[in-house]
C-alpha cells in the first residue's frame, strides 16, 4: 500500500473533459491540508485527521493544536464531488471545541454519499462525540476514551431566560444528532451527560472502548486495519451493480 498521489493519466475513472493538469492540481490542493491520499489496488482512500480542538469563529492560541472548520468543510465537499476518491477514513484524537463548528463538520460527514469510516484513537471528547458517530461506520480503539457532558457555558453570558433556552436547544441538537447516527438509546445518553461524581467540578461521563460499543455509541472495537478493511468492503459493495428488479 503506497501513499503516493495516483497519476491522473493512469486512473480509469478520469473525466475526459478535464485535463491531467487540472486533476493533478485538485488532488494537490487537497493534500496541502496535511492529510494523505492512499492508493490500494483500484481504490483510493483519503485519510482525514481531526485533532486538538475544533476551532470555530474565535481563534485559538498559537500553542494549541486545532482543526479549523473553514478548512474541513470545503475539503469534505471536494471529496464528495471527486471521482478519484472512493472512501474517507477519519482519524479522531481531539479534545472537543466549538460546538457549532463541530456540529457543522459532523452534519456534512453524515450527509456524504462517499463511504466514510471513523476511528477514535486516544480520545474524541465533547463535540468530538458527534464527529465520531457521523461516519457510516465507527470504530474505537480499546484504550480510547470519550467524554460525554452537557453543553458548557463559555465567556460572557447574559443571565436571561432566552439565553438558557438557547443552550437547551443546542443541547437538543446534539442529542438528536448522536442518537440518529448511532445505536445508543436517548435515555442512556442523557444519563451519561447528567451523571455527577465522575468528572471533577463538572457533570458528565468518561467512557472507554468496550463500554462505548456496548452502549451502542460506537459500532465496533478495532484499530487501523479493521477500519480500513471495513472501508474497502463498503467501497466494493457500492460498486456492485443493483440486483435485477431494483433501481
Amino acid at each position: 500500500m503506497d501513499v503516493t498521489v495516483p497519476a491522473p493519466e493512469e486512473d480509469p475513472r478520469e473525466n475526459p473533459g478535464e485535463s491531467p493538469e487540472t486533476r493533478d492540481q485538485q488532488l494537490r490542493s487537497i493534500l496541502d491540508l496535511g492529510a494523505s491520499l492512499v492508493r490500494a489496488g483500484n481504490r483510493t482512500i483519503y485519510v482525514l485527521t481531526i485533532v486538538g480542538q475544533i476551532e470555530g469563529h474565535q481563534l485559538l492560541p498559537p500553542a494549541c493544536k486545532s482543526t479549523k472548520y473553514e478548512h474541513i468543510l470545503p475539503l469534505l465537499a471536494t471529496l464528495e464531488e471527486s471521482d478519484q476518491v472512493d472512501g474517507v477514513l477519519i482519524l479522531l484524537n481531539n479534545a472537543g471545541g466549538d460546538v457549532e463548528a463541530g456540529l457543522a463538520i459532523a452534519e456534512l460527514v453524515a450527509s456524504m454519499s462517499t463511504p466514510t469510516v471513523s476511528l477514535v484513537l486516544g480520545g474524541s471528547h465533547s463535540i468530538g462525540v458527534p464527529l465520531a458517530v457521523s461516519a457510516r461506520c465507527s470504530f474505537i480503539a480499546p484504550s480510547a476514551a470519550m467524554t460525554v457532558h452537557p453543553v458548557r457555558l463559555n465567556g460572557l453570558v447574559i443571565g436571561v431566560p432566552q439565553t438558557f433556552s438557547y443552550f437547551e436547544r443546542i443541547q437538543e441538537r446534539i442529542v438528536r444528532f448522536i442518537t440518529a447516527n448511532s445505536h445508543i438509546r436517548r435515555e442512556d445518553l442523557t444519563r451519561l451527560m447528567l451523571q455527577t461524581g465522575e468528572l471533577a467540578a463538572d457533570v458528565g461521563s468518561i467512557i472507554y472502548g468496550e463500554e462505548a460499543v456496548q452502549l451502542g455509541l460506537i459500532d465496533r472495537i478495532g484499530g487501523l486495519s479493521d477500519a480500513l478493511a471495513c472501508l474497502h468492503r463498503m467501497i466494493e459493495e457500492g460498486r456492485q451493480p443493483p440486483e435485477e428488479g431494483q433501481a
